[in-house]
């Protein structure tokens, strides 16, 4: 199974958008994906039609295992979604609670990487949406994964997220001794504006090497896709945004 986050510590960037994309356009290739909500505002859960605060059971059993996940409840967890051989592990409110309650608990790290393993024949790929602040829930993402995709919105504050971001991976994968690829993606970029053409330009400066070559642009068809609970590959194929994360996937398939 091929594991990737989609993380950065400053909201609004893009994450949901760029997990059901992606997700989506893996599974139009025939790939078995998961698409894993680790966000207590539960953005891909709603996505999909599910209702984070209603939910009787979600990603948040998984966490009052004590750090041992049982080998049949991840299965038990798993929801449909509008896209044909793509699933979701949803997300509750609940999950708020979790700093509060067990982060300082033997093992919690590592809950997500052991949920995984339970269902590494199932799927081919898992793609990880994670909430936009360091915490118990963003280590688990990152610990799991072996990719990392950062959203970056193309405007001059998100640049300084992405300096707060760049530093957590650091620091999270010097304290497990690993490294981590990561790639940084740029996200509601608008050709039209000097800002957003200035922004483009100074994080292809500072992070040459790290950074996709192109942008995901501006493109309203992405929050029609959104309202309609569909993929982007499904509900506007042929729309610049449906074309960027097709080339972005063409990127990302050619690292592995």
């Amino acid at each position: 199974m091929h594991v990737w986050s989609v993380a950065n510590q400053k909201g609004g960037v893009g994450k949901t958008t760029s997990v059901v994309s992606l997700g989506a356009m893996l599974a139009d290739k025939g790939h078995r994906v998961l698409v894993f909500d680790l966000d207590p505002q539960g953005s891909l859960t709603s996505y999909f039609g599910y209702n984070p605060d209603d939910l009787e059971r979600s990603a948040y059993d998984l966490f009052m295992t004590k750090g041992k996940v049982p080998e049949d409840l991840p299965k038990q967890l798993i929801k449909e979604t509008s896209q044909p051989g793509m699933s979701l592990m949803p997300a509750s409110t609940a999950l708020a609670t979790l700093e509060r309650n067990v982060s300082q608990q033997e093992g919690m790290g590592l809950v997500v990487s052991k949920t995984l393993a339970h269902l590494w024949d199932d799927f081919d790929y898992a793609l990880i949406d994670t909430p936009p602040l360091l915490g118990v829930l963003l280590i688990n993402s990152l610990a799991a994964c072996k990719r990392l995709l950062v959203p970056v919105q193309t405007e001059f504050l998100a640049l300084k997220g992405l300096e707060r971001m760049v530093h957590t991976i650091s620091m999270v994968m010097a304290s497990q001794k690993r490294g981590l690829q990561h790639l940084i993606i740029p996200t509601m970029f608008d050709r039209r504006t000097q800002a957003s053409l200035k922004t483009l330009r100074t994080l292809r400066e500072q992070y040459e090497g790290s950074i996709w070559q192109s942008a995901i642009p501006v493109d309203t068809r992405f929050r029609d896709a959104s309202r309609e609970g569909l993929p982007i590959s499904l509900y506007s194929p042929d729309s610049r945004g449906a074309r960027a994360y097709q080339s972005l996937l063409k990127t990302l398939l050619a690292m592995d």
